[in-house]
């Protein structure tokens, strides 16, 4: 919190960010380099609004705020959006297919991911950069369908399986997985990875070319990555300073300039 304070302060006081991305630790007792991620629970919702003040402050009123989160805190995610005076878009299912074993209980296969803005009438949403083709189109050949194809349902169907194609343009869903263990995409130094096709969506839709991306909780530097690549400016805050090292060198291996991942 107190570095997005300070950049609050070096900015003039005027919010900076146009997309804030948060994966936060999801309070489920996951051991992080520097961090163990098991606060009460009424100390991790009070940690959970103060850092989601935070990003408030420092986002624009035409800017987004998308928060990855699991199913133990998702419903005090939302109440506290809510008292922050955030409008909810989506409330996004990453259904990602390859799930967590389990033997008392189902497997979980999902993440929740909410899709927030400060003023419902005037928001950034690029729907032209994430359209795909719709069924009315592909398979009734109906001539009412937009020629653009449809923007994606609420519910992001993401199978390994399709991992090698990532993106069939034939369907509506999105097919992608989440980071395993054996994929090259993954970097080893982090245990909770965001896929880059997850973020690649979110910032093209929430972003313009050259606006700013902030990622409070940078982790394996993934949403950094994508925004270089895609044209926008970022920022990304980690606690443990091996994260920031490794986020860094990172993006310097895959050609990747960066504006700062900042501790």
């Amino acid at each position: 919190m107190e570095v997005l304070e300070d950049l609050y302060q070096k900015n003039g006081r005027q919010p900076l960010a146009d997309l804030v991305f948060a994966d936060p630790p999801f309070n489920i007792g996951y051991r992080y380099d520097v961090y163990e991620d098991n606060l009460e629970y009424e100390k991790y919702c009070e940690w959970t609004a103060e850092w989601m003040n935070a990003c408030c402050k420092v986002l624009k009123k035409r800017g987004s705020f998308w928060v990855a989160i699991g199913d133990e805190y998702a419903a005090e995610i939302r109440i506290t959006a809510r008292k922050l005076g955030l409008f909810m878009r989506n409330w996004i299912i990453w259904y990602y297919t390859f799930g967590q074993n389990a033997r008392r209980k189902f497997g979980r296969s999902h993440t929740h991911i909410f899709y927030f803005v400060k003023d419902t009438a005037d928001f950034i949403f690029n729907d032209q950069a994430v359209r795909v083709p719709s069924a009315r189109q592909s398979t009734y050949k109906d001539k009412r369908a937009h020629p653009g194809g449809k923007v994606p349902d609420d519910t992001w169907i993401l199978r390994p399986q399709d991992a090698p194609g990532m993106f069939e343009a034939r369907e509506d869903t999105w097919n992608i997985s989440r980071v395993c263990g054996t994929f090259r995409e993954r970097t080893g130094f982090h245990g909770c990875q965001m896929p880059e096709k997850v973020l690649e969506r979110i910032i093209a839709v929430a972003t313009d070319h050259g606006q700013f991306v902030l990622d409070p909780f940078s982790g394996s530097g993934t949403t950094m990555a994508v925004a270089r690549r895609l044209g926008r400016r970022y920022i990304g805050i980690d606690i443990s300073k091996n994260y920031v090292a490794m986020g860094k060198a990172r993006l310097k291996e895959s050609g990747s300039l960066f504006d700062g991942v900042q501790l």
